[in-house]
């Protein structure tokens, strides 16, 4: 049984999250003597809600919608609908929006909204439910003032699917109205745009980027599937072909596919995209990505990478990928102020918080970047690309039992990835340990012969044992596959010992690097 925490008011019916007089959260007995873990009512301030820390301009974190359905296959469309709400929202010139991950990492976790603001570094927060039965929908909203925990608005639609369009326009509208924000331009336009009017492929598109954030090889598979039929049910979704674009791009740079696979079909997907909607950032940001990483084509994923901020400046996944263009390119302090970026627009993401690290890295700042990999590893002990970077840094710093241990903790958290065997294998030789770098070698040279594994990471294994010979045979199989970590190749460590070789310059100049 709950309750309404302000009006008293018992609902009978568990499956409403909120109170159908004043839309307050409903609570349930025991948490309203739980404090610590009720939504939070009034007062509790925090010392960043006091001292004036929050940002002047209006802002808001737009949390993950509860699912309140009886069917769990229908929090993929909770999450989309919250993240188009959000998406819709960063149109806004005057309105701080926060990212996605970092406002969907409070997912399941009951805290409260002063806490989440302190985090997010914001004034307000939406959060609401959805109930979905058949064509029926039952969306409930509120916006939430962090400072007090009252609500500056909050509604109830009970519509049909066909209306789902229009309800979000209107609570679109409706934040714009509770917060004050004068609308600029063609604003309200760009905020209110439809990239489809078919309910069942916007459906399909939300599952397939549900799908798609969960970073797995399974994932990648469904988002795939998602994708395909949504633009199978309309051909024009540009949306969708940024999600396909995203979804190729990302099987390509975690190895699940060949580079020449994967690469090629995200370009057509992400020309797609753009030659139906030129003003997707999202788009813009994906052909840059493959642009240098597969193409190495330095100038135009420059160019891609412009376009892509100068569309949405508060996109912070264009900031953390053109942070990696700028280290693959060499301008480390630039890179550095990316991914700063990147971090103050999204400060709970764990891969932004590690790849910053990763900047200090490739720079050589070995105490800094293992200072940083600590932090993100406070944030989640068990994120694997945090462990394998503290890992290849306390490599560089002579640490070997230090980074072996790490590296091994990261093998096992990524499930037995051949990347992290290879960097595991690269450490052990350093160490001196070559029968068991050698074991890892033979090991991945015959899986290779059954499954996809990166040839460059094969190579830098030989460069670590000191055959140089055969490093530059699966240097130029990388090259030839179109390995998508050579484009690092200017500044990994890892690749140092054969620096000044003049196959090495050579390599440099065929991917249009530099030395």
């Amino acid at each position: 049984m709950k309750r309404c925490p302000r009006c008293n008011r018992i609902e009978t019916d568990d499956l409403l999250a909120f109170c159908r007089v004043d839309g307050t959260r409903l609570i349930t007995d025991s948490e309203a003597f739980e404090p610590a873990t009720a939504i939070l009512t009034g007062g509790g301030r925090s010392a960043e809600l006091t001292t004036g820390h929050l940002p002047n301009v209006p802002s808001i974190a737009v949390l993950p919608f509860v699912n309140m359905s009886a069917d769990a296959e229908n929090e993929y469309f909770c999450d989309g609908l919250a993240e188009e709400l959000l998406n819709a929202l960063t149109r806004i010139n005057n309105l701080k929006v926060a990212a996605r991950t970092s406002a969907f990492s409070f997912k399941g976790r009951n805290t409260n909204v002063s806490e989440i603001g302190a985090a997010l570094n914001v004034k307000t927060v939406l959060e609401g439910s959805v109930r979905k039965s058949a064509n029926r929908l039952r969306i409930s909203a509120q916006l939430i003032n962090v400072a007090d925990g009252y609500h500056l608005w909050s509604e109830r639609y009970d519509r049909e699917m066909k209306d789902v369009f229009d309800v979000q326009d209107e609570i679109t509208l409706a934040i714009v109205d509770a917060l004050r924000v004068k609308l600029l331009g063609d604003e309200k336009q760009a905020m209110l745009k439809r990239h489809t009017d078919d309910t069942e492929a916007y459906q399909l598109y939300l599952k397939g980027r549900y799908y798609w954030n969960k970073r797995t090889a399974e994932g990648f598979e469904k988002a795939l599937e998602c994708f395909e039929e949504a633009i199978a049910r309309d051909s024009n979704y540009a949306l969708a072909y940024a999600g396909l674009a995203d979804t190729h791009n990302t099987r390509g740079s975690y190895s699940i596919v060949p580079p020449k696979e994967a690469f090629p079909l995200a370009k057509a997907a992400a020309d797609k995209a753009l030659e139906l909607d030129d003003s997707l950032a999202e788009a813009h940001n994906s052909r840059a990505f493959l642009l240098y990483m597969f193409d190495w084509n330095w100038s135009t994923a420059n160019a891609e990478f412009q376009r892509a901020l100068e569309l949405n400046p508060d996109y912070a996944t264009a900031h953390h990928w053109y942070g990696w263009y700028l280290i693959a390119t060499g301008r480390l302090d630039e890179a550095q102020r990316e991914m700063k970026q990147a971090q103050k627009l999204d400060s709970l993401s764990l891969p932004i918080n590690t790849n910053l690290g990763f900047t200090y890295y490739f720079a050589r700042d070995y105490p800094k970047a293992i200072e940083q990999f600590k932090k993100a590893l406070d944030m989640d002990a068990n994120f694997s690309e945090a462990h394998r970077g503290m890992g290849e840094a306390l490599e560089q710093q002579k640490m070997f039992s230090e980074a072996i241990a790490e590296l091994q903790t990261a093998q096992i958290s990524a499930g037995e990835s051949t990347e992290d065997a290879a960097h595991l294998a690269h450490t052990y030789a350093l160490a001196g340990k070559t029968d068991e770098a050698e074991q890892i070698l033979n090991n991945l040279i015959a899986l290779s012969k059954r499954k996809y594994v990166s040839a460059h990471d094969i190579a830098t294994i030989y460069v670590a044992l000191g055959d140089t010979d055969a490093a530059f045979k699966w240097l130029e199989q990388a090259y030839e596959e179109h390995s998508y970590r050579l484009a690092w190749s200017k500044v990994d460590p890892k690749l140092d010992r054969v620096r000044t070789d003049s196959r090495f310059i050579d390599l440099l100049r065929r991917i249009n690097v530099t030395s």
